[in-house]
C-alpha cells in the first residue's frame, strides 16, 4: 500500500510514523527540507504534491484549512486522471467534506479525520468519517493501516468539530495540568525531576486506571476522597478556583474557533 502526505507538520508527520513499516511513504511540504527530513527518518520518499497524488492509494492532507483550495486545485488534473482515485484523508480543521468536493468538482472517495499529536506514539485517538464513493473495504483498510497510531472512532461528520476541541485541543490542556501538577510538587519541595515524573505518571495511569476498569470520573474521585482526608482538601480548592468550568471553557473556545 502506498501512502502520500502533503504537509509534513505536527499532524502529517505524526501520522506518517505511525504509518511507517505499513507501506510505502511519500512526502511532501512546501518546505522541501522538511519533507526531505521526514522522508530520511521514516525510510520514506520525498517528492512533490503531484507526485504524491499520482501514486498513493490514500493521499493525507495535512495543510492548513486556508490552503485547501490552492493545494487541491494544483492536484486535480493528476487526480482525475487517475484510473482508480485515491483514498484523499482529510485532516483540515472545520473542513467539511461537502467543501473539499467542491473545490475539487468531481467525485472521489474522502475520509475526514482529526487526529492528536500522541498519535505519532501509538496513543492517539483519531475521530473518522467517510462519503459515500469510500467503500466499506477502503475504510477498512484505513482503520487496519492505522492501528499502530491508538484508537479509532467513528463518528458522525457534524460532530467531528466538537470531538476535536476535546482530543485534538485537549493534549495541551493536559499538558498545562500535568505541568501545574509538578509546579505544585516543587513547591512542596519535590525537585522538578521528581515532580514531573510523578505527575505524569499519575495523569496516565489514572486514564489508563478508568479506560481499563471502565470506571467513570465521579466514582474515581469519590474513591480517591476519603472522608475528612487530604484528597477531598484539595478537590475543595480546584472547585473554589473554577476548575471544572475553566476546563469546559477551554474545550468551548476552542470549539467556537474551529467553526468560526
Amino acid at each position: 500500500m502506498k501512502f502520500g502526505f502533503i504537509g509534513a507538520g505536527n499532524m502529517g508527520g505524526a501520522l506518517a510514523r505511525a504509518l511507517k513499516g505499513k507501506g510505502e511513504l511519500y512526502i511532501s511540504d512546501f518546505i522541501p527540507e522538511k519533507a526531505a527530513s521526514l522522508a530520511k527518518e521514516l525510510g520514506g520518499t520525498a517528492c512533490d504534491n503531484r507526485e504524491a497524488a499520482q501514486k498513493a492509494d490514500y493521499l493525507f492532507l495535512g495543510v492548513k484549512p486556508y490552503m485547501a483550495k490552492e493545494v487541491l486545485g494544483g492536484i486535480k488534473d493528476e487526480l482525475a486522471n487517475r484510473a482508480a482515485p485515491p483514498v484523499l484523508v482529510s485532516m483540515l480543521a472545520g473542513t467539511a467534506i461537502s467543501a473539499l468536493e467542491q473545490i475539487l468538482g468531481f467525485e472521489m472517495p474522502i475520509i475526514r479525520i482529526m487526529p492528536n499529536i500522541p498519535a505519532s506514539s501509538g496513543n492517539g485517538m483519531i475521530m473518522y468519517a467517510a462519503n459515500e464513493k469510500a467503500t466499506s473495504e477502503q475504510v477498512r483498510s484505513f482503520v487496519a493501516a492505522m492501528d499502530k497510531s491508538g484508537q479509532l472512532l467513528p463518528m458522525q461528520e457534524k460532530l467531528i468539530d466538537a470531538g476535536s476541541a476535546v482530543s485534538g485541543c485537549g493534549p495541551a490542556f493536559v499538558a498545562l495540568f500535568i505541568e501545574a501538577l509538578a509546579d505544585g510538587g516543587v513547591a512542596c519541595g519535590l525537585t522538578r525531576a521528581d515532580a514531573l515524573k510523578l505527575a505524569e505518571a499519575t495523569v496516565c495511569g489514572t486514564a489508563a486506571h478508568m479506560l481499563s476498569c471502565g470506571i467513570q470520573p465521579g466514582p474515581m474521585k469519590d474513591a480517591v476522597c476519603s472522608p475528612g482526608g487530604t484528597t477531598i482538601q484539595g478537590v475543595r480548592a480546584l472547585e473554589e478556583m473554577g476548575f471544572r468550568a475553566a476546563a469546559m471553557n477551554a474545550v468551548i473556545k476552542a470549539y467556537e474557533k474551529t467553526v468560526k
